[in-house]
């Protein structure tokens, strides 16, 4: 539970903190990231420094779509920049070999393909660590980004409703408080890593959450930080989402499976709602009266997503988004519910290999 007396003011003035030179190390694991890479590193790039000693190490998953060339013309030209190869591909083992490397009293993880609002983003970021003290902090993570296509924008109004997301996640916050890092710790004090290790190299989704779990169980603190906020692209198609929400259940069950205290109903539900579809289905061809009680399911189903959708959508002033967010929600529950299956039957199965 959070102690309301922890809470800081909403605004922290920077004035109220002593400027001084802090060293940044901003991470960024990619691999095929051609289409974003460039617009991510000059928005990390053109920032308001004052006070900040900034270094990017890009660690790049074997990209095989001209990444890399891209990276190379801004470590040529910008001495801040390092790329490092990540033979692994893996999310977990990139931040592992940039923190080996880093330089930072800070060390902060930037997807490649993202929005940074503000141009004072590091500076926020030394100050936010310095007024709450805290070991680590979360920030929001909101979907909206420009120019999103109508499925880019069904995808970020949906995810980031109730039926979207998990429940105990604060990335759609906008509330500065302390909260548990689990859900959203995206930066940290060097001496993190020194108390709680590295990122398990054996997690290809989910290794934050992984990560940020065991710094709750060591009783790190963790400042959530509105003026942190950083928008990620939605997948641009549907085959994408589910993909993406298929490597995130089976990430779940493997954390769950290493932390047993962490399981609870919130994981299983979509994989209870997909063996309900399936097993519904079948039955309901060979025995009317399991028929009528699935078809009672669907539609109570149906109207939850209705309602939702149209709560999501009167809320964004969207009502073209009326169609496309019940399918963007199916997509979001069916996918994380055979991850979760496919990890329970099958752990890191060849199934996990063809989809991730």
């Amino acid at each position: 539970m959070i102690d309301s007396s922890q809470h800081l003011p909403a605004e922290q003035s920077s004035a109220a903190v002593a400027i001084c030179t802090a060293a940044v190390t901003a991470v960024i694991p990619i691999r095929n990231e051609a289409a974003f890479i460039a617009r991510t590193l000059d928005q990390v790039l053109d920032q308001d420094l004052t006070g900040v000693e900034l270094e990017v190490i890009v660690v790049d998953g074997e990209s095989t779509d001209g990444t890399q060339e891209i990276v190379k013309r801004y470590v040529e030209s910008d001495q801040r920049v390092r790329l490092i190869n990540n033979p692994l591909r893996l999310s977990s083992a990139a931040r592992n070999l940039a923190i080996g490397l880093a330089t930072g009293d800070y060390i902060v993880i930037i997807d490649g393909h993202c929005e940074i609002p503000s141009r004072r983003y590091f500076i926020d970021l030394v100050d936010a660590f310095t007024s709450s003290r805290a070991d680590c902090l979360g920030r929001p993570q909101p979907l909206d980004v420009t120019d999103a296509t109508p499925l880019q924008l069904a995808i970020a109004l949906a995810r980031s409703s109730r039926l979207g997301h998990h429940p105990e996640s604060f990335i759609y916050s906008d509330q500065p408080q302390f909260v548990p890092a689990k859900s959203v710790a995206v930066a940290y004090r060097r001496q993190v890593f020194e108390t709680v290790g590295l990122f398990d190299p054996s997690f290809d989704a989910h290794e934050d959450g992984e990560f940020n779990y065991r710094c709750d169980q060591a009783e790190l603190r963790c400042y959530f930080a509105p003026s942190l906020a950083v928008r990620y692209f939605p997948r641009n198609s549907l085959a994408g989402l589910f993909r993406q929400m298929f490597r995130y259940g089976r990430g779940r069950v493997r954390y769950s499976r290493k932390h047993p205290g962490t399981w609870g109903l919130g994981i299983l539900i979509p994989a209870l709602f997909v063996i309900y579809l399936a097993v519904g289905a079948v039955a309901s061809l060979f025995l009317p009266n399991v028929w009528r009680l699935f078809c009672i399911g669907l539609a109570c189903y149906s109207f939850a997503l209705i309602v939702s959708a149209m709560s999501i959508a009167w809320k964004a002033r969207r009502p073209e988004m009326l169609v496309l967010i019940p399918v963007v929600l199916i997509v979001v529950h069916i996918g994380a519910g055979v991850g979760v299956l496919t990890e329970l039957v099958h752990p890191r199965g060849s199934a996990g290999a063809l989809l991730a």
